[in-house]
């Protein structure tokens, strides 16, 4: 139902979330100690949108590497338990950065080695912050909540590359939502891309947000007064075209090249976020409504005992897996035999339909959604609520290699997916949207 001539109250807040002492940062297995240092600070930032009486929603955004399915819940929790938010009408999503410190539990088994308890220890301390954190940003965000009107457009981005297949399919479509306050003065923008956040390499140790974050850096620039917020869409499979150019000889040479890149691309993204300013915006005239599923993935035929153990046998990254999971069969711990994916989704009225996918999802997710659903109300975000792995659709599950499955040694679960997942995950989003939102030819 439409609120007072499209009038919605909105707050935006943000909060630093730089450690100020040195952490293992996630993302690169390949780095194995503490930070070096700053490139630039890392923020959480929050979107809350409609009054106590429309049941607000609230966004929550963080430049982390993935947020673990228990850390948001538990903020969730916090958050309903100080405002009554449903869990629905809670979303958290991650810019993916690999350049920002690690979370308890997220990908546990990324650096195929146990990590030193007094590191671990740092990570724990800045986990508990970072909770601290998401929560404050969310409340101070309903707390700053003002009368506004909303607008959305869909731009368009070019630095994402297939990374798996030359010339494979990426999603260029930059969705961007616009806060202004009564005046027409604007006071917030929320824009996503499906692409890595990887501009920067594992060869370096310091903390950066990474494109992501030199574009929030940028908007806020160019436009004084303004919050960015930047999420992620299904780009899983894509990294920033610099990511696969010939890199000049030396460190120290490579490192100034990947900066200056990744910074052209936080430009770039503010650039077109600008231009969609002044271009086309659709009025968005009602508080969404929020909903939220959980659907169960089965993961394909577990190792045996013996297998565990022959790849324990074997060495290597393959090895600290399969004794991980090997200890815990010997405890008597069952088997994980199928993953619990949550999937979620804010409808603004009939006008725009947000999905929120979670975790590192294919671009065939959004590709395929787009011409299920009607591609011009229809805004897919991944990189949301939870950091289990990759979410492979069946053509890269068909196909295997990092994103079909091995990238599973890293985050813990047992195997890979069973064939099947990808219609699992779009039949949850179907039954999330009503049918208004089907494409015509539906």
């Amino acid at each position: 139902m439409a609120n007072n001539n499209g009038v919605i109250e909105v707050g935006v807040a943000e909060v630093d979330i730089t450690p100020d002492y040195p952490i293992r940062l996630s993302g690169y297995g390949s780095r194995r100690t503490e930070s070096d240092g700053i490139i630039q600070r890392i923020w959480a930032k929050a979107l809350a949108i409609g009054s106590d009486s429309d049941d607000p929603v609230v966004l929550v955004t963080v430049e982390n590497c993935g947020l673990p399915d228990e850390l948001t819940e538990e903020v969730s929790r916090r958050v309903k338990e100080k405002t009554g938010i449903s869990r629905a009408h809670f979303a958290a999503c991650f810019t993916h950065t690999h350049s920002a410190p690690c979370l308890t539990n997220a990908a546990p088994f990324l650096f195929s080695t146990d990590i030193p308890p007094d590191q671990q220890e740092t990570i724990d301390r800045y986990t508990r912050q970072f909770k601290d954190w998401m929560e404050a940003v969310a409340l101070e965000a309903l707390a700053n909540r003002e009368p506004a009107k909303l607008t959305w457009s869909i731009g368009e981005l070019g630095f994402a590359k297939n990374r798996r297949t030359e010339g494979g399919p990426v999603d260029h479509s930059l969705p961007c939502l616009q806060v202004r306050d009564l005046d027409g003065h604007l006071r917030a923008v929320w824009a996503s891309y499906a692409c890595h956040c990887t501009t920067l390499a594992g060869t370096d140790n310091h903390i950066c947000g990474d494109w992501a974050g030199f574009a929030q850096e940028n908007i806020q620039k160019v436009l004084p007064g303004v919050t960015a917020l930047i999420t992620i869409g299904c780009g899983a499979d894509a990294n920033p075209e610099s990511r696969m150019m010939p890199m000049p000889d030396g460190q120290e040479e490579v490192f100034n090249t990947r900066l200056a890149y990744a910074k052209a691309h936080g430009e770039a993204l503010s650039q077109e976020v600008q231009r969609l300013l002044v271009n086309d915006t659709k009025p968005l005239l009602n508080v969404p409504t929020g909903v939220f599923e959980r659907v169960n993935l089965p993961f394909d035929t577990l190792p045996t005992l013996e297998e565990w153990k022959a790849r324990v046998a074997e060495g290597g990254s393959r090895a600290y897996h399969a004794q991980k999971h090997l200890e815990r069969l010997q405890q008597g711990q069952p088997p994980q035999t199928e993953l619990s994916y949550p999937v979620q989704a804010w409808r603004f009225g009939d006008e725009l339909a947000i999905v929120f996918l979670a975790s590192e999802v294919v671009v065939d997710y959004s590709l395929r959604l787009k011409k299920e659903l009607d591609v011009e109300r229809l805004w897919v975000g991944a990189y949301a609520n939870a950091f289990p792995g990759y979410i492979p659709s069946e053509r890269v599950l068909a196909e295997g290699g990092y994103e079909g499955g091995d990238a599973m040694l890293y985050f813990g679960p047992p195997t890979r997916f069973a064939p099947g997942v990808e219609q699992l995950v779009i039949d949850t989003v179907h039954r999330l949207l009503p049918a208004g939102f089907l494409a015509e030819s539906q």
